[in-house]
């Protein structure tokens, strides 16, 4: 059983940076792929990154690519998304996950944090 907490959400004008970290709970924290996730209202949750657990490998959306960048550090046990140039279109609740191998769904994932709120301004 892994407890994910996110933090660093907040509000931000268009063109800005955010960094969101996520920390695990456990020390088997390397054992586990990591995905960020965001729903923005009357949407679905849709993915936004994934990192191997060695963090030599990541993938993105099409729509953050060049933006956004997913990292961790397995010696804190945790995950990070720096964003840049944000759009109004990011503007979501932001969610890590931890699962068994690299995915881009939401079923892929076998635990979640609660969820940042990212606000961006138009």
């Amino acid at each position: 059983q892994v407890q994910l907490v996110e933090s660093g959400g907040g509000l931000v004008q268009a063109g800005g940076s955010l960094r969101l970290s996520c920390a695990a709970s456990r020390r088997t924290f390397s054992s586990y792929n990591m995905g960020w996730f965001r729903q923005a209202p009357g949407k679905e949750r849709e993915f936004v990154a994934a990192i191997v657990r060695t963090g030599v490998t990541t993938y993105y959306r099409d729509s953050v690519k060049g933006r956004f960048t997913i990292s961790r550090d397995n010696a804190k046990n945790t995950v990070y998304l720096r964003m840049n140039s944000l759009k109004a279109e990011d503007t979501a609740v932001y969610y890590c996950a931890a699962g068994p191998a690299l995915a881009t769904t939401t079923q892929g994932y076998d635990y979640w944090g609660q969820g940042t709120q990212v606000t961006v301004s138009s």
